[in-house]
């Protein structure tokens, strides 16, 4: 499908995922709208300079979607994990899910993206799951939609959460289970390629990843990539549990059951995916070294 005089809405434009989608629809020849709060921000800006249309907007507020809809193509949803353990943050990530559900409805838009989470039917099963009841939402309006489900990003190890910058990667996910990640940049290739390939992408839900790897094999890929020792440390699960009742539930079902990738499928549809080392030699390296100046500057 050609891309020219197509237009593409992009929510979260500024933050990780919508940056990325936005980047590889310009990079392909869309015409992106990109839909932020604050059309100022450093982010904002880059994207105009690089094609983009900014709107201003907030998906808590319809008037600003429905205006922001106007005569799109297609619609790239995500909405920003809430972590907090309880229903009523929960509910306000339904809620903003819906509203760009409905404006797309309206709208007629017709390919509408959604960013959703991995395994979300399975974690739906221990806890109230935005992202699973936003995903059936979506298909009660009929939308003509693809739903991606990105698993845990590589770039995440690069927070200081996993301890890296000390010397450990600190994991509540057991050594012999293989952990899926994703490099943020690939999930925007992936919703590029739906919108370029509707006839491949239209009504599926896809688990996309990258990479899966124990936590050890993990360590050692950090360690080879930033000549520093990284050794695994394993979190207990009760530690975890008491500092996040959501997260605890989502290490045991990961230590559990779990879930499927299909690896050959996904790089059938994405050749140049990447793997965990190939992402540390193109992006993570550079990004690790940040962190490590940071932290040294701190002690």
């Amino acid at each position: 499908m050609a891309s020219f005089n197509k237009t593409v809405l992009v929510l979260g434009a500024t933050g990780q995922q919508g940056g990325a989608v936005a980047a590889h629809l310009l990079t392909d020849g869309w015409q992106v709208r990109a839909f932020a709060r604050d059309t100022s921000s450093k982010a904002a800006q880059a994207l105009a300079q690089a094609g983009a249309q900014l709107v201003s907007g907030d998906m808590g507020e319809r008037t600003s979607l429905d205006a922001a809809m106007q005569g799109v193509y297609g619609v790239f949803s995500v909405q920003p994990p809430i972590w907090e353990p309880s229903d009523a943050s929960t509910t306000v990530e339904i809620q903003l899910g819906k509203n760009v559900a409905d404006a797309a409805k309206d709208a007629r838009v017709q390919h509408f993206v959604y960013s959703s989470n991995s395994g979300a039917d399975k974690q739906s099963r221990f806890r109230y799951f935005a992202k699973w009841e936003i995903e059936q939402y979506i298909k009660s309006l009929g939308l003509q939609a693809t739903i991606l489900r990105p698993s845990g990003f590589m770039e995440s190890y690069v927070s200081p959460f996993y301890g890296v910058q000390n010397g450990t990667l600190a994991e509540a996910t057991n050594p012999d289970v293989p952990a899926k990640c994703i490099a943020v940049d690939d999930i925007g290739v992936f919703a590029m390629l739906a919108f370029k390939h509707p006839d491949k992408f239209l009504g599926k839900t896809i688990e996309i990843a990258g990479d899966a790897l124990t936590p050890p094999s993990i360590a050692a890929a950090l360690t080879r990539a930033t000549g520093r020792p990284v050794n695994y440390v394993q979190i207990p699960i009760e530690t975890v549990r008491q500092h996040n009742e959501i997260l605890a539930r989502i290490y045991e079902w990961l230590n559990g059951d779990g879930y499927e990738v299909d690896f050959p499928t996904l790089r059938n549809l994405h050749p140049g995916l990447m793997n965990l080392d190939t992402w540390l030699e193109k992006k993570g390296k550079a990004m690790f070294e940040v962190l490590f100046r940071s932290n040294q500057a701190s002690e």
